[in-house]
């Protein structure tokens, strides 16, 4: 079964930008808790309370993108491996044993024309290889 993957690549922006968060959020935390510190009004207060949430979110998320982008075994999103390459550890934790399709089952006939079984992009009955991923057929 064809999985759908996040690259490395992307994973490792999603760290960077993860940390690019961590540090607004350690920013705005200092920033507002410096502003609002002599305030007569208490609302003001929960304030500095956004950036703690941004550093939390962003800490998160480092993490998640860091563990996607250097592990074996990467969550299902965006690039396509086989199963038995690479498992999908979200189909061991919930449970998905049979696929609902087989690779076979995508490809299909119209007018002198196929599918990639890899990509979905229409192809020419007599290609050996599909033009947008470079698979053979």
């Amino acid at each position: 079964m064809k999985s759908i993957k996040p690259g490395r690549g992307p994973s490792f922006q999603g760290v960077a930008g993860s940390i690019v968060a961590i540090v607004f959020g350690i920013f705005w935390t200092v920033m507002a808790f410096s502003i609002t510190a002599d305030s007569p009004f208490p609302v003001t207060n929960f304030f500095p309370f956004f950036g703690l949430i941004f550093i939390g979110l962003g800490i998160f998320q480092a993490i998640y993108h860091y563990k996607n982008a250097t592990g074996k075994n990467r969550m299902s999103v965006i690039d396509i491996v086989d199963s038995d390459e690479e498992p999908d550890p979200l189909n061991a934790r919930f449970g998905r044993k049979q696929p609902r399709f087989s690779t076979e089952d995508v490809v299909a006939r119209d007018d002198n024309r196929n599918y990639c079984p890899y990509c979905g992009q229409q192809v020419q009955n007599d290609f050996n290889f599909c033009p947008t991923c470079g698979k053979r057929i």
